[in-house]
């Protein structure tokens, strides 16, 4: 049970870092519609820069329970939650490319993780 507590900790991290460009996002969205007077535009990127803060500080405390190369392939996982927001929040839309590489972002994860 405590390998699964280890990597539910691991990829919340990489969740809780794919937010980054959800912020990020947003931001340029603000930017791009209303110029450099959107509130909405310093509030994303106040958000991007808090969450890039936590994540790093999380991440530091999260990589102490892996092999560094455990923990960076794991890392990758992030393509696939951006996808997710890109599908989810900004409405855009999958290629079969798109899918075939997240399905082998999460085979090489399974791959590396399999020998921990």
């Amino acid at each position: 049970m405590n390998r699964w507590k280890k990597y539910l900790q691991l990829h919340l991290n990489v969740l809780l870092f794919s937010l980054t460009g959800v912020f990020s996002k947003a931001a340029s969205i603000q930017y791009n519609q209303h110029g450099l007077q959107a509130p909405l535009l310093y509030l994303f990127l106040f958000l991007m820069l808090l969450n890039c803060g936590i994540y790093a500080i999380a991440w530091q405390m999260v990589m102490k329970k892996f092999d560094l190369s455990t923990a960076y392939a794991n890392k990758s996982v992030y393509l696939i939650w951006s996808q997710l927001w890109a599908v989810l929040i900004f409405k855009e839309s999958l290629s079969i490319n798109n899918i075939i590489g997240m399905l082998v972002v999460f085979l090489g994860v399974m791959v590396v993780s399999g020998d921990e």
